[in-house]
Protein backbone atom coordinates (compact mmCIF):
# COMPACT_ATOMS: atom_id res chain seq x y z
CA UNK A 1 0.00 0.00 0.00
CA UNK A 2 1.25 3.53 -0.97
CA UNK A 3 0.98 6.56 0.53
CA UNK A 4 0.59 9.95 -1.87
CA UNK A 5 2.04 12.59 -0.37
CA UNK A 6 1.14 15.86 -1.32
CA UNK A 7 3.34 19.11 -0.23
CA UNK A 8 1.46 22.07 0.29
CA UNK A 9 2.44 25.70 -1.02
CA UNK A 10 4.09 27.38 1.50
CA UNK A 11 2.76 30.78 2.15
CA UNK A 12 5.25 34.03 1.08
CA UNK A 13 6.47 35.23 4.28
CA UNK A 14 6.49 38.74 2.57
CA UNK A 15 2.99 38.44 0.94
CA UNK A 16 1.70 37.15 4.44
CA UNK A 17 3.53 40.71 5.82
CA UNK A 18 1.81 42.85 3.37
CA UNK A 19 -1.27 41.54 4.14
CA UNK A 20 -0.67 42.43 7.92
CA UNK A 21 0.62 45.65 6.85
CA UNK A 22 -2.24 46.85 4.81
CA UNK A 23 -4.56 45.32 7.61
CA UNK A 24 -2.68 47.61 10.60
CA UNK A 25 -2.71 50.33 8.18
CA UNK A 26 -6.59 50.26 7.97
CA UNK A 27 -7.32 49.71 11.24
CA UNK A 28 -5.11 52.64 12.04
CA UNK A 29 -6.79 54.93 9.64
CA UNK A 30 -10.35 53.28 10.82
CA UNK A 31 -9.24 54.42 14.75
CA UNK A 32 -8.68 58.27 13.49
CA UNK A 33 -11.43 58.67 10.33
CA UNK A 34 -14.59 56.66 11.68
CA UNK A 35 -15.28 58.74 14.93
CA UNK A 36 -14.46 62.17 13.07
CA UNK A 37 -17.09 60.94 10.27
CA UNK A 38 -19.96 60.37 12.71
CA UNK A 39 -18.92 63.71 14.77
CA UNK A 40 -18.89 65.20 11.10
CA UNK A 41 -22.88 63.16 10.77
CA UNK A 42 -23.95 64.54 13.87
CA UNK A 43 -22.55 67.70 13.48
CA UNK A 44 -24.70 67.92 10.06
CA UNK A 45 -27.82 67.17 11.37
CA UNK A 46 -30.89 68.29 12.99
CA UNK A 47 -31.57 67.63 16.41
CA UNK A 48 -34.41 64.93 15.70
CA UNK A 49 -31.73 62.66 13.54
CA UNK A 50 -29.27 62.94 16.08
CA UNK A 51 -31.32 61.40 19.02
CA UNK A 52 -32.82 59.02 16.03
CA UNK A 53 -31.77 55.37 16.30
CA UNK A 54 -30.45 53.79 14.21
CA UNK A 55 -28.24 56.55 13.08
CA UNK A 56 -28.27 57.31 9.48
CA UNK A 57 -24.52 57.32 7.36
CA UNK A 58 -25.52 60.53 5.15
CA UNK A 59 -25.87 64.13 6.77
CA UNK A 60 -28.57 65.84 6.40
CA UNK A 61 -27.03 69.30 6.06
CA UNK A 62 -28.95 71.29 8.55
CA UNK A 63 -26.67 74.19 9.71
CA UNK A 64 -28.85 75.11 12.73
CA UNK A 65 -25.94 73.98 15.25
CA UNK A 66 -23.15 75.20 13.68
CA UNK A 67 -25.22 78.41 13.00
CA UNK A 68 -25.99 78.65 17.03
CA UNK A 69 -22.58 78.25 17.91
CA UNK A 70 -21.36 81.25 15.14
CA UNK A 71 -23.87 83.27 17.05
CA UNK A 72 -22.98 82.31 20.95
CA UNK A 73 -21.91 85.14 23.01
CA UNK A 74 -18.17 84.87 23.63
CA UNK A 75 -17.54 81.94 21.08
CA UNK A 76 -14.74 83.96 18.84
CA UNK A 77 -13.39 86.03 21.60
CA UNK A 78 -12.29 81.82 23.11
CA UNK A 79 -11.54 80.64 19.80
CA UNK A 80 -9.11 83.76 19.34
CA UNK A 81 -7.79 82.87 22.92
CA UNK A 82 -6.86 79.68 22.03
CA UNK A 83 -5.19 80.72 18.45
CA UNK A 84 -3.51 83.45 21.14
CA UNK A 85 -2.51 80.95 24.11
CA UNK A 86 -1.47 78.27 21.03
CA UNK A 87 0.88 80.38 19.37
CA UNK A 88 2.48 81.84 22.18
CA UNK A 89 2.85 78.37 23.80
CA UNK A 90 4.65 76.94 20.03
CA UNK A 91 7.01 80.49 20.46
CA UNK A 92 8.42 79.62 24.07
CA UNK A 93 8.65 75.97 23.81
CA UNK A 94 10.99 76.37 20.78
CA UNK A 95 12.86 79.11 22.26
CA UNK A 96 13.87 77.47 25.09
CA UNK A 97 13.25 73.90 23.69
CA UNK A 98 15.59 73.94 20.52
CA UNK A 99 18.35 75.28 22.59
CA UNK A 100 18.02 72.74 25.18
CA UNK A 101 17.47 70.32 22.71
CA UNK A 102 20.97 71.49 20.98
CA UNK A 103 23.16 71.70 24.25
CA UNK A 104 22.40 68.22 25.03
CA UNK A 105 23.69 66.55 21.76
CA UNK A 106 26.11 68.94 21.48
CA UNK A 107 28.31 69.12 24.85
CA UNK A 108 29.05 67.04 27.33
CA UNK A 109 28.70 68.42 31.04
CA UNK A 110 27.69 66.45 34.62
CA UNK A 111 24.73 66.09 35.26
CA UNK A 112 23.22 65.72 31.29
CA UNK A 113 21.57 62.16 32.11
CA UNK A 114 19.96 63.73 35.31
CA UNK A 115 19.38 66.59 33.53
CA UNK A 116 17.40 64.57 30.97
CA UNK A 117 15.41 62.64 33.70
CA UNK A 118 14.49 65.80 35.58
CA UNK A 119 12.97 67.22 31.67
CA UNK A 120 10.72 63.96 31.67
CA UNK A 121 10.20 64.14 35.84
CA UNK A 122 8.11 67.23 34.56
CA UNK A 123 5.58 65.28 33.37
CA UNK A 124 5.38 63.22 36.17
CA UNK A 125 2.97 65.22 38.59
CA UNK A 126 -0.40 65.36 37.64
CA UNK A 127 -1.61 69.04 36.83
CA UNK A 128 -4.69 68.68 39.07
CA UNK A 129 -2.31 67.95 42.48
CA UNK A 130 -0.22 71.98 41.15
CA UNK A 131 -3.49 73.74 40.50
CA UNK A 132 -3.72 75.23 43.89
CA UNK A 133 0.21 76.40 44.23
CA UNK A 134 -0.52 77.49 40.15
CA UNK A 135 -3.33 79.47 40.97
CA UNK A 136 -1.92 81.04 44.45
CA UNK A 137 1.16 81.97 42.23
CA UNK A 138 -0.48 83.58 39.64
CA UNK A 139 -2.56 85.50 42.08
CA UNK A 140 0.06 87.18 43.66
CA UNK A 141 2.20 87.94 40.15
CA UNK A 142 -0.96 89.03 38.61
CA UNK A 143 -0.75 86.49 36.01
CA UNK A 144 -4.13 84.98 36.98
CA UNK A 145 -6.49 85.12 33.95
CA UNK A 146 -4.16 86.42 31.23
CA UNK A 147 -2.92 85.21 27.81
CA UNK A 148 0.38 84.59 29.15
CA UNK A 149 0.23 83.05 32.21
CA UNK A 150 -1.89 80.25 30.87
CA UNK A 151 0.72 80.01 27.79
CA UNK A 152 3.20 79.56 30.52
CA UNK A 153 1.38 76.62 32.04
CA UNK A 154 0.91 75.04 28.66
CA UNK A 155 4.33 75.75 27.33
CA UNK A 156 5.66 73.63 30.90
CA UNK A 157 3.63 71.02 29.34
CA UNK A 158 4.89 70.70 25.69
CA UNK A 159 8.41 71.66 26.90
CA UNK A 160 9.76 68.19 27.55
CA UNK A 161 8.79 67.33 23.83
CA UNK A 162 10.52 70.33 22.26
CA UNK A 163 13.69 69.43 24.24
CA UNK A 164 13.74 65.75 23.38
CA UNK A 165 12.58 65.89 19.72
CA UNK A 166 15.16 68.74 19.08
CA UNK A 167 18.02 66.77 21.22
CA UNK A 168 17.54 63.64 19.17
CA UNK A 169 17.26 65.55 15.89
CA UNK A 170 20.30 67.72 16.15
CA UNK A 171 21.89 64.24 17.63
CA UNK A 172 21.11 63.56 13.57
CA UNK A 173 22.90 66.15 11.98
CA UNK A 174 26.53 64.88 11.82
CA UNK A 175 28.87 67.37 14.02
CA UNK A 176 31.29 66.95 11.05
CA UNK A 177 29.27 69.79 9.30
CA UNK A 178 29.54 72.40 11.79
CA UNK A 179 33.19 71.44 11.94
CA UNK A 180 33.73 71.79 8.49
CA UNK A 181 32.19 75.25 8.71
CA UNK A 182 34.25 76.28 11.69
CA UNK A 183 37.41 75.50 10.17
CA UNK A 184 36.10 78.00 6.88
CA UNK A 185 35.84 80.79 9.20
CA UNK A 186 32.24 80.79 10.28
CA UNK A 187 31.51 80.93 14.61
CA UNK A 188 29.55 78.44 16.54
CA UNK A 189 26.26 81.08 15.79
CA UNK A 190 27.02 81.09 12.29
CA UNK A 191 27.48 77.66 11.64
CA UNK A 192 24.54 76.67 13.78
CA UNK A 193 22.52 79.51 11.62
CA UNK A 194 23.64 78.67 8.40
CA UNK A 195 24.56 75.01 8.43
CA UNK A 196 22.57 73.52 10.72
CA UNK A 197 19.62 74.90 11.34
CA UNK A 198 18.37 74.70 7.54
CA UNK A 199 18.40 71.36 8.27
CA UNK A 200 16.97 70.92 11.42
CA UNK A 201 14.05 73.83 10.28
CA UNK A 202 11.62 70.70 9.41
CA UNK A 203 12.07 69.15 12.78
CA UNK A 204 11.72 72.40 14.79
CA UNK A 205 8.17 73.25 13.04
CA UNK A 206 7.15 69.52 14.03
CA UNK A 207 7.92 70.15 17.37
CA UNK A 208 6.12 73.11 17.44
CA UNK A 209 3.35 71.35 16.39
CA UNK A 210 3.16 69.43 18.83
CA UNK A 211 3.14 72.37 21.40
CA UNK A 212 0.45 73.62 19.61
CA UNK A 213 -1.59 70.54 19.73
CA UNK A 214 -0.80 70.04 23.67
CA UNK A 215 -1.82 73.92 24.14
CA UNK A 216 -4.74 73.01 22.16
CA UNK A 217 -6.17 70.48 23.95
CA UNK A 218 -5.41 71.39 27.57
CA UNK A 219 -8.72 72.10 29.05
CA UNK A 220 -7.72 71.73 33.12
CA UNK A 221 -5.47 74.77 33.52
CA UNK A 222 -7.65 77.10 31.36
CA UNK A 223 -10.53 75.94 32.92
CA UNK A 224 -9.06 76.76 36.80
CA UNK A 225 -6.72 79.58 36.13
CA UNK A 226 -8.89 81.63 33.84
CA UNK A 227 -12.79 83.29 34.07
CA UNK A 228 -12.59 86.18 31.45
CA UNK A 229 -9.68 85.18 28.96
CA UNK A 230 -11.09 81.62 28.98
CA UNK A 231 -9.83 79.29 25.89
CA UNK A 232 -12.40 77.59 23.56
CA UNK A 233 -12.15 74.13 25.12
CA UNK A 234 -12.53 75.47 28.88
CA UNK A 235 -15.21 77.34 27.11
CA UNK A 236 -17.29 74.48 25.69
CA UNK A 237 -16.32 72.56 28.82
CA UNK A 238 -18.72 75.57 30.90
CA UNK A 239 -21.30 75.77 28.69
CA UNK A 240 -22.00 72.53 27.08
CA UNK A 241 -22.17 70.49 30.84
CA UNK A 242 -25.94 70.17 30.41
CA UNK A 243 -26.76 71.47 26.99
CA UNK A 244 -28.55 69.11 24.69
CA UNK A 245 -26.55 66.81 22.09
CA UNK A 246 -26.71 67.95 19.00
CA UNK A 247 -24.84 70.97 20.45
CA UNK A 248 -22.22 68.95 22.43
CA UNK A 249 -21.32 67.11 18.55
CA UNK A 250 -21.77 70.50 17.15
CA UNK A 251 -18.97 72.33 20.05
CA UNK A 252 -16.49 68.84 19.12
CA UNK A 253 -16.88 69.57 15.93
CA UNK A 254 -15.50 73.50 16.09
CA UNK A 255 -12.50 72.31 18.19
CA UNK A 256 -11.36 69.63 16.36
CA UNK A 257 -11.49 71.18 13.10
CA UNK A 258 -9.09 74.03 13.11
CA UNK A 259 -6.68 71.69 15.00
CA UNK A 260 -6.74 69.30 11.62
CA UNK A 261 -6.52 72.48 9.38
CA UNK A 262 -3.49 73.71 11.01
CA UNK A 263 -1.75 69.87 11.07
CA UNK A 264 -2.86 69.50 7.52
CA UNK A 265 -1.46 72.73 6.42
CA UNK A 266 1.95 72.20 8.40
CA UNK A 267 1.84 68.55 7.45
CA UNK A 268 5.08 68.38 5.06
CA UNK A 269 6.81 69.48 7.98
CA UNK A 270 6.18 66.30 9.55
CA UNK A 271 7.42 64.06 6.53
CA UNK A 272 10.56 66.01 6.62
CA UNK A 273 10.96 65.39 10.43
CA UNK A 274 10.99 62.08 9.78
CA UNK A 275 13.49 61.55 7.06
CA UNK A 276 15.55 63.43 9.15
CA UNK A 277 15.07 61.71 11.92
CA UNK A 278 16.08 58.36 10.51
CA UNK A 279 19.24 59.50 8.22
Amino acid sequence: MTTVATDTPMTDPRKAGRYVYAAGVFLLCAWVIVPLYFLLINTLSSPEAVNAFPKSFVPEFDLGSLTFFAGFAGMLTALKNSILVAVLTMILSIAVGAPAGYALSRFDFRGKEVFRMLILLTRAFPLPLLALPLAVMFIRTGLDDTIFGLALVHTTLAMPFAVLITFSLFSGIPLELEEAAWTLGCTRLTAFTKVVLPLILPGITASAIFAFVISWNEVFAAAVLTIENRTLTAFLLTNLDTSPLHLKFAGGFILVVPALIFIFAVRKYLFAMWGIANR
